[in-house]
């Protein structure tokens, strides 16, 4: 690599903002750090009222090359905002391997997907007064069989400007058996979203365990290994509170991922890994 070569720049990409008010806290902490330089907003989670909205929108403001997107939800625990949205568990979503497993035998119906997206890209304009910068999906329900083809339909008519996420590293491996899946979802969503000619990152990182206790800065490092320009990264911090617990498995976990961000270390990472957020 040429040392003299300018820092490759990045998304860093914080999910979930709208799902409980200890993450939106979070994620404008590490905003204003300059810490993170996107973030996806949850249009049907409880935290996601006007002065949430308002709160995310001045130190975005402040922050520059930092992308509001919507982060369309599909799945449980949360509810549609059409009424006549199917097929729903107890007037909830449907869990997220029920929403996989009915898009893979073709049991979605392709205009409730479209209108709920719709619905909630309205939501996203009618709170922040303009449409997403990007659009990515909660649980990555964005590349599910069934959805895609929806989701890219709803995008292109409703965002035309904005870019699309995919989840497909730049060099698949059998190393993570979650990242595998996502390769595979996404080497049919880029091929959509190519046809479509709406943009995508060229490559993600992001995806680990939740569920096991890990050392997010080793993570982090090999999520920027070898980045390219615009590749994106995924992550969750947060503070974990009363509607976190209620909502949501991935709890300290958020926290560990915020101490890090907020923390020396990842500066002199990027640095390291010469990738720059702004």
């Amino acid at each position: 690599m040429n040392d003299a070569a300018p820092p490759r720049r990045i998304w860093l990409c914080a999910d979930d903002y709208g799902l409980a008010e200890g993450v939106n806290r979070a994620i404008r902490d590490l905003i204003s750090r300059g810490r993170l330089n996107a973030t996806s907003v949850m249009v049907v989670a409880p935290a996601i009222g006007r002065a949430e909205v308002a709160a995310l929108q001045e130190v975005a403001a402040a922050s520059p090359r930092c992308a509001i997107g919507l982060h369309a939800t599909l799945t449980a625990p949360f509810r549609p905002l059409t009424m006549h949205f199917r097929p729903v568990d107890g007037g909830l979503f449907l869990p997220f391997p029920k929403l996989l497993r009915a898009g893979l035998l073709r049991r979605l119906d392709p205009e409730m997907i479209e209108d709920e997206l719709a619905a909630q890209l309205a939501a996203f304009e009618d709170l922040f007064g303009r449409a997403p910068d990007f659009v990515d999906g909660h649980q990555h329900a964005q590349l599910f069989p069934g959805v895609r083809d929806a989701f890219l339909r709803v995008v292109k008519e409703a965002a035309p400007n904005a870019w699309v996420r995919q989840g497909g590293r730049l060099k698949p491996s059998l190393d993570a058996p979650k990242a595998l899946v996502l390769d595979i979802l996404s080497a049919q969503f880029r091929k959509r979203a190519t046809h479509a000619k709406i943009p995508f990152n060229p490559a993600f990182a992001g995806a680990y365990d939740f569920s096991k206790e890990s050392d997010f800065g080793a993570l982090m490092g090999k999520f920027l290994e070898g980045l390219p320009e615009s590749g994106l990264v995924m992550c969750h911090p947060g503070f974990v509170d009363e509607t976190l617990e209620s909502l949501d498995p991935l709890t300290t976990q958020r926290e560990v991922e915020h101490a890090f961000l907020a923390g020396d270390r990842f500066p002199t990472l990027l640095a390291a890994n010469k990738v720059t957020l702004s």
